[in-house]
């Protein structure tokens, strides 16, 4: 019996400094990036946020509101009391639900992590998380176009954390509280990689997710609810699961639902949307993220 027991240790060891070679040096170079975009760009992220009704885009001033939002390196807490200051100053409700919804998706950290998955997953998270802020602003723009849509009532935005006169603790201080943020989810998602690539049978997991397309695309949009812990949490399970058989379009699929519905994410837009809206928001999070994981298993 200690024999068996000894010889899992050695598996599970051997799984764990496997995954973690592989997917640390993105994380550290997911922190160092979040953090000096945090401590030196944020503040003009947001600046041309709000100067993007001035320029009069109509329309197209979507665009630049989705990609600002995945530029932001706000969670949603802190990103509902910027779009509050942004509606505050005339923000129309189409941009404000294009930069939210991107960034609810990703962020240069999260971006950064996604490179372990290799370029082509990098490549389509970013395009789908691109496309679904952009698509959230226009379903605004057709259907509430004359009627608000948000209620931020009781939300301001949140004082500068990055106040530090030496820029250079500034920035360790940033890296430490993205450290101290997702180091733990980091950890549990290689754990929970190792035992699923130790103890998740192979065949099994393609019968599930490539064998029966559609349902693969189900399960991995509903799977990325209850599963979703951060973003360095799920990209070694990620990994793990793409190299088991799971189809991209299916890895999409929990991409987009994964973050939209984690809990946190939930409490907060439940708020600021209300009942009604709430429904909707959760409606077309798995819709997109189906017809997405769809559209990228047909190209």
């Amino acid at each position: 019996m200690w024999d068996i027991i000894q010889r899992e240790a050695v598996y599970l060891w051997y799984y764990f400094e496997l995954q973690l070679s592989q997917i640390f040096p993105y994380w550290v170079l997911g922190i160092v990036i979040g953090s000096v975009v945090s401590v030196f760009g944020k503040q003009r992220i947001h600046n041309m946020v709000a100067a993007i009704q001035d320029k009069h885009l109509g329309i197209f001033g979507i665009i630049p509101a989705s990609l600002l939002g995945i530029a932001s390196p706000l969670c949603m807490y802190g990103t509902i009391p910027i779009a509050a200051s942004f509606s505050q100053k005339g923000l129309r409700d189409d941009y404000i639900a294009a930069f939210m919804m991107s960034s609810v998706l990703l962020n240069p950290q999260l971006l950064m992590y996604s490179a372990a998955l290799g370029t082509t997953a990098l490549i389509i998270r970013f395009v789908a998380c691109f496309l679904c802020g952009v698509t959230a602003g226009l379903l605004i723009r057709l259907f509430y176009r004359n009627k608000p849509f948000f209620n931020f009532t009781g939300f301001s935005e949140r004082a500068n954390r990055d106040t530090d006169p030496n820029m250079f603790m500034r920035l360790l201080k940033n890296i430490g509280r993205n450290i101290k943020a997702t180091g733990l989810w980091f950890l549990i998602g290689v754990i929970l990689s190792v035992l699923f690539q130790r103890y998740v049978p192979a065949e099994a997991f393609s019968k599930l997710f490539v064998n029966n397309e559609g349902f693969g695309l189900l399960m991995a949009a509903t799977i990325g609810v209850p599963l979703y812990m951060c973003g360095g949490g799920t990209i070694p399970l990620l990994q793990q699961w793409l190299a088991s058989g799971m189809s991209m379009g299916a890895a999409t699929s929990f991409m987009i639902t994964g973050p939209s519905t984690k809990i946190t994410n939930l409490g907060a837009l439940k708020i600021v949307l209300g009942i009604k809206h709430f429904a909707l928001y959760i409606a077309f999070v798995i819709v997109f993220s189906l017809l997405s994981g769809l559209a990228v298993n047909i190209i």
